[in-house]
């Protein structure tokens, strides 16, 4: 008898690889309509020509492989690597690096290892990444959210988008940015001086942060990931900026809450630690490779050279994953401990 020669995920019945795929795509909605909601119809414009790009470039890159295109682009995971970088990237991004970036989320970070199940890096976060240090001015440029600035039109937003250099959005730093620029100010003076300051964090910023919260949520009960990567990894970042936390002097690197709903805590937490492919296997490891990217999500922030850091943190531990495994396997069934044999 022949067997399947077939890569991870490994998902049967119900709970297909095309399944899971479009409960994410649906899981990001919430998160998607309030970050039109607060910064236009940028994101919802990035999204959709990702997802034109990802198609194109998946397409190409089957074709050249010689593999069935049905087949592979019905999982939707080149659309779910659209949709992820799509809403990574600063609204009314320009149609080149967005380009840019999906090509390098397909083509280098997938096909090049041989496609979904190989690939050892997260494809977003790597065409994310590209970006940020080949492009900082396009990648730091964020249009001013609602109750700041006038927010452009789809009109508006598609001009910017394939005609950047005839769009002239109002753009300002994010509070992140703010934070790690300060050092004299201290954090009621800041949040006072910066009208893109919220309730907890940033305007925007902060509600788009819940949202994706629940989007995450709905994705566990859905039994999509287990709790043990997103939980850890939001439990040491706010454990760590708690105990580093001084108050709110010129010299502070923030408040917990402050972290949890700033930048892309909560969009990582539970869209891009819990890959299946990229992250950690086992229970403990799940553990420890979340808990490690929030730490690292803190360190990067706050004493690094970039205001958000879950990308970078994302790809450091995705290639610690394996060494993670392999120190974290569960002890076969019927196995004693390695202390008890050696009773």
């Amino acid at each position: 008898m022949a067997l399947m020669r077939i890569t991870s995920p490994h998902a049967h019945g119900p709970m297909s690889t095309a399944r899971v795929m479009q409960n994410v795509l649906l899981a990001t909605v919430p998160g998607v309509i309030v970050l039109t909601h607060f910064f236009g119809f940028g994101t919802l414009v990035n999204i959709i020509w990702a997802s034109i790009l990802a198609l194109a470039f998946e397409a190409l890159a089957l074709r050249l492989r010689k593999r069935p295109l049905g087949f592979y682009l019905g999982d939707y995971s080149a659309l779910v690597t659209a949709v992820l970088l799509g809403i990574a990237l600063p609204p009314y991004s320009p149609w080149w690096l967005i380009a840019v970036g999906i090509a390098s989320s397909i083509l280098l970070a997938k096909h090049l290892y041989g496609g979904l199940g190989y690939n050892p890096f997260n494809p977003a976060m790597v065409g994310y990444v590209v970006l940020l240090i080949s492009f900082p001015v396009q990648m730091s440029s964020w249009a001013a959210p609602r109750g700041v600035g006038e927010l452009p039109g789809l009109l508006d937003a598609l001009q910017a988008c394939f005609t950047p250099g005839n769009f002239d959005a109002v753009t300002m730093a994010t509070p992140l940015d703010l934070l790690k620029q300060n050092n004299s100010l201290l954090m009621d003076d800041l949040w006072q001086q910066n009208v893109q300051f919220g309730r907890w964090a940033g305007i925007g910023w902060e509600w788009a942060s819940l949202a994706f919260l629940a989007g995450g949520l709905w994705l566990l009960y859905q039994r999509v990931f287990t709790w043990h990567a997103p939980i850890a990894m939001l439990v040491a970042l706010a454990l760590t900026a708690a105990l580093f936390y001084d108050g709110g002097s010129s010299a502070s690197g923030g408040s917990p809450l402050f972290h949890l709903l700033s930048g892309a805590t909560m969009f990582g937490a539970f869209f891009i630690i819990t890959d299946p492919v990229s992250s950690a296997v086992s229970t403990r490891g799940r553990l420890v490779f979340g808990a490690l990217i929030g730490l690292l999500v803190y360190l990067i922030r706050v004493y690094g050279n970039y205001p958000d850091a879950v990308a970078f943190a994302v790809l450091i531990m995705n290639f610690a994953a394996p060494f993670i495994d392999q120190y974290t396997q569960p002890r076969s069934y019927g196995h004693a401990a390695r202390r008890e044999n050696n009773e």
